[in-house]
This record gives C-alpha cells, sequence and structure tokens, in this order.
C-alpha cells in the first residue's frame, strides 16, 4: 500500500498559478488511479481532477476545466496538479487519493481509500 505526501500549496494572488505535487512510497504507484480533491471551511470534499494508472484518462470537475491540469510521472511515483488562472474560490486544502484501478478514474470522494494529510492553497483577491 502507497503513502502520499502532497507539497506545493501557498499564498497566491488571483490570476496567479502553483503546482501541488504528491509523491507516494512504495513500488505499487502505477497500480493506482489517482485523484486530487479539496476541501474549503463549511463544505463537503469535492474531485478537483482524477487521473488513471498509466494516464490515459483524466477527468476534471468543471469549474477548474481549462485552468487546471493533472499529470503523473510513474517513474517518480508522483502525481502533479498544474493551477492556472487561480481565483479566490479555488482556496481549500488540497488533499491527493489513490484508488487501486486497472481501467480508468473515479471521480468519487468514496472510492479512495489511501488519502494524503493535505496542503493549503489560499488564492487573495
Amino acid at each position: 500500500q502507497v503513502q502520499l505526501v502532497e507539497s506545493g500549496g501557498g499564498l497566491v494572488q488571483a490570476g496567479g498559478s502553483l503546482r501541488l505535487s504528491c509523491s507516494a512510497s512504495g513500488r505499487t504507484f502505477s497500480t493506482y488511479a489517482m485523484g486530487w480533491f479539496r476541501q474549503a471551511p463549511g463544505k463537503e470534499r469535492e474531485i478537483v481532477a482524477a487521473i488513471s494508472r498509466l494516464a490515459s484518462n483524466t477527468y476534471y470537475a468543471d469549474s477548474v476545466k481549462g485552468r487546471f491540469t493533472i499529470s503523473r510521472d510513474n517513474a517518480k511515483n508522483t502525481v502533479y496538479l498544474q493551477m492556472n488562472s487561480l481565483k479566490p474560490e479555488d482556496t481549500a486544502i488540497y488533499y491527493c487519493a489513490a484508488v487501486r484501478k486497472v481501467i480508468g478514474t473515479s471521480n468519487k470522494v468514496s472510492e479512495y481509500d489511501i488519502w494524503g494529510q493535505g496542503t493549503q492553497v489560499t488564492v487573495s483577491s
């Protein structure tokens, strides 16, 4: 089973960019579909983006389409979330998560069973 550690969060002005990274331990990273989720204060955790184990499929929430890009490097056991044109409403704790999945991705919080500790992203107006 992998363990996940996120990094790259911080404070940025509206319109700016950040790149989040999620590093996984273990030698089975390529067997997991990966997702980025976020949770703002007082709100439920929601999907941001997901990517299949070999990166052949991706999913994006409507709110981030065209602004965020998910990618992965299985040789480095890392998944990334490039966030451009950030908005104040993107402010949240961002989590990466993993689920063993042979084909495709998942956009459901309940399907992911391994989670990182989260990284704070704050976008000022």
